[in-house]
């Protein structure tokens, strides 16, 4: 593996150079161009907020915030593990005449998204100064423990790094793992706290607490969570339980949950896995690559 790195860095200026490359082409005739990182994702929350905040009325101020917070960090990963899939495949002519890493492939679509990702919280702070300004600037939205985001967008990088490089190397002989991939990632969108909070499920699952620790086995859950603590306020969120009364009837009652806490040690474990998930998904690559140029 040490013999890979060393080529791939002495091949870093062709990352660098195909990196910018995949950054044109996407919005190569785009008037609004890098916007573009943020929009998505905006017009998403804009629905989320009126399904959610308004219509289900889950009483939370700013819950488009809230929303965008988590929202963000899942699109680059989203993105970076879709697009790197095709990769190889992608540039199969290339790849059987000439010889470069071929890590490269997946690495600069992923580097290319990940700048989206840096844009799109560039973004993000102009948007909470525009909801502090709206406020009067009576609640400050901007937070003391904002530092933790560079170290939270590393481990986001690190686990879409490791995943989409064997997700690419798979994908180059078995194409039905781009499909697996694609509604693997639609089912992620509800396992992780993006139209909800990680609140209410603690509350549905204070007497299944095995269960609690499954949901943050999935380190894509934690770092949503961790980006909304970094980034906002705790706010109260109202769950709705139901419960027997006097009369035996089941009813249903609202009642705050208490706002948890920064998660640091699942944050840890999210970070172990994700390095752990570059190794393996270099190492796979790696073995798998010397057979891209045998793929018809």
């Amino acid at each position: 593996m040490l013999e890979e790195l060393r080529e791939l860095w002495r091949y870093r200026e062709l990352l660098f150079v195909m990196t910018q490359r995949e950054l044109r082409i996407r919005y190569k005739n785009s008037a609004l161009g890098f916007l573009w990182s943020f929009i998505n994702p905006l017009l998403t929350t804009a629905v989320m907020t009126i399904v959610f905040g308004k219509l289900l009325n889950n009483g939370v101020d700013n819950f488009s915030a809230y929303v965008l917070a988590a929202l963000l960090p899942f699109t680059f990963f989203q993105s970076a593990v879709l697009d790197s899939a095709q990769s190889v495949l992608a540039a199969q002519p290339i790849v059987k005449k000439v010889y470069f890493p071929r890590e490269i492939l997946p690495l600069s679509i992923i580097a290319s998204n990940f700048v989206h990702l840096a844009v799109g919280f560039g973004v993000f702070f102009v948007y909470l100064f525009a909801i502090w300004a709206w406020s009067g600037f009576a609640v400050n939205p901007f937070q003391a423990s904002t530092w933790i985001v560079p170290i939270l967008m590393v481990i986001s990088l690190c686990f879409a790094t490791g995943m989409g490089l064997l997700i690419a190397a798979l994908n180059t002989f078995y194409e039905d793992v781009k499909h697996l991939v694609s509604a693997l990632m639609y089912l992620l969108t509800f396992m992780c706290p993006i139209v909800y909070f990680y609140e209410e499920v603690a509350d549905k699952l204070q007497r299944y607490p095995f269960l609690n620790k499954v949901y943050l086995a999935n380190p894509q859950a934690v770092l949503s969570i961790a980006y909304r603590k970094a980034l906002l306020d705790p706010t109260q969120v109202v769950v709705r339980r139901t419960e027997v009364n006097s009369q035996g009837e089941t009813v249903l009652i609202s009642a705050i949950a208490e706002a948890s806490k920064f998660p640091w040690a699942w944050v840890g474990y999210a970070a172990v896995v994700s390095i752990v998930l570059l190794f393996l998904g270099y190492h796979v690559f790696n073995r798998m690559k010397w057979r891209f140029v045998e793929r018809p």
